[in-house]
Parts: C-alpha cells; sequence; structure tokens
C-alpha cells in the first residue's frame, strides 16, 4: 500500500466461477506459472503436475489451468488437509488462506450431510486438482499483492451433475449452502456454472458483491474454464487496480439498499439493542425518524442502510426483533468523499481525525468522538475543548505537509 492506496481485485464472474478459472485469471493477470509450480510443490503430495495454456471461448482468449495427477480412492478428511497445508513450507499468509477456504467448505458439507465437522470427507473437493485449486488461489493472491476483493453476483446455472454421491441438482447443496447471503442471478445454461470449490473461494475472498468498485484500472486477466457453452462465453474476468484504502475503493458513487418499515406499538427500550443487532449484521446506517401515522398516532419509522448482500440477515433481525408485519426495500444511490483517519498531537495526548478529501483536496477534518470522551473524563476538562483541540491539530499537520 502506498499513499493511502490498496491493490483491488474484482471478479466478473459472468459465467459462474470454479477453481481453475480462478487460478487461470490470477495467471492471465500477471502470476508466473513457474512460481506457481514451486510453491505448489511445498505441498507434501506426488505424481501431479500443473500448467497453463491459452485458449479461447467465443473468441475472448484467456489462460486454461490444468492439473495431471495420479490419484486413488483415498478420500481426505478436513484435519488431513489442514495438517497438509500447514506442514508444508507455504507462507504464513498462503496457509492461513487456503485453510480459511477449505473450512468454509467442510462448514456446508458438515450442514448439508448433518455431521461434524472433523467427520466431514472430501471427495471431488479433496482431490489433488481441488487442494491445486485453492493453495494456488492463495499463492497468487499473494504473488499479485492483492489486498481487497470484490466479486460480481454469482450466476449458479441450472440442471444436475455427475457426483460421488451421485446424480444432484444444480447448483450442488453444498454451493447453496455456501452461499448464504450471497447475491445470485440467473443464468440461460443448462450446466454447473458456480462449483462447491468455486464458491468457497469467492465466499472466503470477497468483502461484497455487486457493482465494480471505484478504482484505477491496472490490468485484467480471463480463467477459460474447461466446458464451451453456445449461449455464453465460459471464462471468469479479473480486473486488477488500485483504490484509497478508507473505504475499500468505494469512495465516490454505489448503489446501496435501504430497508424501512413503520412501527406504532412497540417499546421505545427495544430500540437501542435492535441498532446494536443490526449494525452487528453490517448495516451501514442506522435512524428513526418521528411520524404520524393514521388516527392520529405517533410511530417510528426504522431506516436501515446496507449493501445488496446483506439484505436477508438484516430483514431477519427486523422481523424478530421489531413487532412490524412488513418491510419496504429500494435502491438508493450513496456519494462519499474520499477518508481517512490519522493521529494527531495535542496537550491533552494522541487523538485520532477523520480526514476526508475530494480529488486529493481537503474538504473538512473532525475529530474521533471516543478518543475526545476518554481524555475529557481522564482529564476533568470539557469535551468540545479536546474535539476543538484536536481539529485544530489536525489541520495544523496538513498544512505542514
Amino acid at each position: 500500500m502506498k499513499d493511502g492506496k490498496v491493490k483491488i481485485a474484482y471478479f466478473d464472474c459472468c459465467s459462474g466461477i470454479s477453481g481453475d478459472m480462478v487460478v487461470g485469471a490470477l495467471i492471465d493477470s500477471g502470476l508466473d506459472i513457474k512460481i506457481l509450480q514451486r510453491e505448489l510443490k511445498k505441498l507434501a503430495i506426488k505424481d501431479y503436475s500443473v500448467s497453463a495454456s491459452r485458449d479461447e471461448r467465443h473468441n475472448i482468449v484467456g489462460s486454461n489451468f490444468k492439473i495431471r495427477f495420479k490419484e486413488s480412492s483415498h478420500h481426505r478428511t478436513f484435519t488431513g488437509i489442514k495438517n497438509l497445508i500447514n506442514k508444508s513450507k507455504l507462507s504464513a499468509k498462503v496457509k492461513a488462506l487456503s485453510a480459511a477456504i477449505f473450512l468454509n467448505l467442510a462448514k456446508a458439507e458438515a450442514k448439508v450431510h448433518e455431521c461434524n465437522i472433523n467427520d466431514i470427507h472430501f471427495h471431488e473437493v479433496g482431490a489433488v486438482d481441488s487442494i491445486a485449486d485453492i493453495v494456488g488461489t492463495a499463492i497468487g493472491i499473494e504473488q499479485l499483492g492483492i489486498e481487497k476483493i470484490y466479486s460480481s453476483p454469482l450466476p449458479l446455472g441450472s440442471g444436475w451433475v455427475e457426483t460421488s454421491h451421485g446424480r444432484m441438482p444444480v447448483p450442488a447443496p453444498a454451493t447453496l449452502e455456501l452461499l448464504k447471503d450471497v447475491p445470485v442471478v440467473s443464468s440461460p445454461v443448462a450446466s454447473e456454472l458456480t462449483t462447491p470449490t468455486g464458491a468457497a473461494i469467492i465466499k472466503t475472498l470477497a468483502q461484497d458483491f455487486g457493482n465494480m468498485p471505484n478504482m484505477t484500472i491496472q490490468g485484467t486477466g480471463c480463467g477459460v474454464g474447461d466446458k464451451n457453452f453456445k449461449e455464453i462465453p465460459n471464462i471468469l474476468r479479473l480486473v486488477i487496480g488500485e483504490g484509497l484504502a478508507s473505504n475499500g475503493g468505494r469512495h465516490g458513487h454505489e448503489k446501496l439498499l435501504m430497508i424501512e418499515t413503520n412501527i406504532d406499538d412497540m417499546n421505545p427500550q427495544i430500540y437501542d439493542y435492535l441498532m446494536a443487532r443490526l449494525f452487528k449484521k453490517d448495516a451501514l446506517d442506522v435512524f428513526l425518524i418521528p411520524i404520524q401515522m393514521k388516527k392520529g398516532r405517533p410511530a417510528i419509522l426504522l431506516n436501515v442502510l446496507c449493501s445488496e448482500n446483506k439484505q436477508n440477515p438484516i430483514i431477519d433481525v427486523i422481523f424478530k426483533e421489531t413487532t412490524t408485519l412488513g418491510i419496504r426495500t429500494y435502491e438508493v444511490n450513496r456519494y462519499c468523499l474520499e477518508r481517512k483517519t490519522e493521529d494527531v498531537s495535542t496537550p491533552y495526548g494522541k487523538v485520532r481525525v477523520k480526514v476526508s478529501q475530494k480529488d486529493g483536496k481537503l474538504i473538512n477534518i473532525q475529530s474521533e468522538y471516543e478518543d475526545c470522551k476518554k481524555i475529557a473524563e481522564k482529564k476533568n476538562v470539557p469535551l468540545k475543548q479536546v474535539m476543538d483541540v484536536a481539529k485544530e491539530a489536525g489541520y495544523n499537520l496538513r498544512q505542514r505537509r
């Protein structure tokens, strides 16, 4: 990261997502296949090799990632896979990310099969190819220096897929379990587009699902899948760029969701608890507006701002914790200044201040309330005095730069 900027990756899952397509997109974006081969050799797995070749779908050219191996019918447990990764000489970051992806996958499988996570025996996803896909993804993220990851909504496909458990409807049960709270879209293709491995990877990696975040594009890549559809190209696009660290590159304009409901028969003491629960579910803002309903009844208009993929868990909280019988939602546009937090020195001690900018120009500086509150209580000085001093120190610091 430099000058408050971070490297952002956006996965455009126009034809779904699978493990090999993710690694292919990373290779096409600059991941050196020789480095990938060297790092994967740190896993204690024999008789396999990985390669990448140029391929195309509907005249769009990209990288097709291939794994060749001799695999027995031996099934791998989650504990065995975790030990395989942890005992390797891979970097700590690659180990942690790979283990996190497999953990999400194991949780989904355990839920589907109603068993303990340690009793899960991976079949397709535990084979060498999926281990290489997941660990290869973690290697690519580290090698390309990617710090924040976002994704488009996911098309799942339809029809049937052959598994070790027999024919399964598409999407597979584990895929559906993994993609709870993730936005999905329909597709004209009667085939499995998002695989369990692909779902586990993107569910673990992505901080949010939706439109491409604000960033300066630095490069693109394309992972090519093995299937060839008539309707759409079987590809996964990866866009890499630079954005502000303060809000994940999402300063400027973004589309969000407003959730609201009228409540006229609830104990007002509940609102404080409700707001805390909503923020725990990643609500971006929660506010209450006094309103007057029919027959002169006083009421409260509850407003909750959130990203689209957080809609369902937030609605669940509202229904469970309030007396409302109905909820409205609508899309809103939000415009944000570039923001970051800095430490400033004051006669009372260090205080954080929030600095907002537009196009690199200073707009405003505000003192961090909680910092000032603690100092005011400890030093026995007026809170507004501490806030004013911290704000002035922030402006002085900016002028000296």
